[in-house]
C-alpha cells in the first residue's frame, strides 16, 4: 500500500460557519496504480489534490504515503518530504523565463543539500531525452511550444524520482492534439516508473485513457461511470 485516505475532511471557514468541500473522502493507490479524478467546477477536486500533494491541510482524516503522515511533520521536514516525494504537474507550467529547460528540470533538486549536481543533471537530460526535448535543453520557455512547455513541466515533476505523481487540469490549456500528447506522455512515464499518479481533469478525453476514474461528488469520491 502506497497511498491511503481515510476520512478526509475539508472545510472553510466562512460568515455564517464552515463550509464543507471535502466530506469524507476514502482512497487507497498502490505503487503504480493511476486514477483520474473528475466532477463539476467548485467540487473540490482540487482542493484534494492539493491535500494529497500537501499544498493544503485537511480538517479532518488522514493520509498516508509509505506508511507516513507528512501532516505529522514539523514544516521544514514536510517541506523536504514534499520535495522529495510528491511530484506536481499543473495547468499553468509555472517555469521561469529566465532559465533554460535544463535549468528549470534541475530547480527542484537545488534545495537539497546531499543532491550530487553530477548525477542531477544526467537525470534531467535522460528526462527530457524521454519526453521528446533532448534537443531543447538551452532552450527558453519563450521558444517553446504550449505543448513542449508542458513536457518539460512533466520532467521537472520527475526529476526528484517521487512515489507520487499529482497532475491537475496539466492539458487545460493545451489544444486537442496536444493535451492527448501530454496525456499519453504522462501515463507512459507513470508505468516507466511505476508512481502513484493523480490526476484532476475536465477532459473526458482525459479521463478516458486511465485504468482507474472517480468522481467529486456531494465531498465524497465516488467511482466514474
Amino acid at each position: 500500500m502506497t497511498l491511503a485516505v481515510s476520512a478526509l475532511r475539508k472545510d472553510y471557514p466562512t460568515r455564517s460557519g464552515p463550509l464543507p468541500v471535502l466530506a469524507g473522502v476514502d482512497l487507497t493507490l498502490d505503487r503504480g496504480d493511476a486514477l483520474a479524478v473528475t466532477g463539476p467546477s467548485g467540487s473540490g477536486k482540487s482542493t484534494l489534490l492539493h491535500i494529497l500533494g500537501t499544498l493544503d491541510r485537511p480538517t479532518a482524516g488522514s493520509v498516508r504515503l509509505d506508511g507516513t503522515d507528512p501532516f505529522a511533520l514539523p514544516e521544514p521536514e514536510l517541506a523536504s518530504f514534499r520535495n522529495r516525494r510528491v511530484g506536481f504537474v499543473f495547468q499553468d507550467h509555472h517555469l521561469l523565463p529566465q532559465c533554460s529547460v535544463l535549468e528549470n528540470v534541475l530547480i527542484p533538486t537545488l534545495v537539497n543539500r546531499d543532491s550530487d549536481p553530477a548525477a542531477a543533471e544526467a537525470y534531467a537530460r535522460e528526462l527530457l531525452k524521454r519526453v521528446g526535448l533532448a534537443d531543447r535543453l538551452a532552450h527558453r520557455p519563450a521558444e517553446l511550444s504550449g505543448g513542449e512547455r508542458q513536457r518539460v513541466a512533466v520532467a521537472r515533476a520527475l526529476i526528484q524520482k517521487p512515489v507520487l505523481l499529482l497532475a491537475d487540469e496539466p492539458t487545460g490549456n493545451l489544444d486537442r492534439a496536444n493535451a492527448h500528447a501530454v496525456g499519453d506522455l504522462l501515463l507512459a512515464l507513470h508505468r516507466e516508473d511505476r508512481t502513484v499518479l493523480v490526476v484532476v481533469t475536465h477532459s473526458p478525453d482525459l479521463a478516458k485513457l486511465f485504468p482507474r476514474r472517480a468522481e467529486v461528488s456531494d465531498g465524497k469520491l465516488v467511482p466514474a461511470a
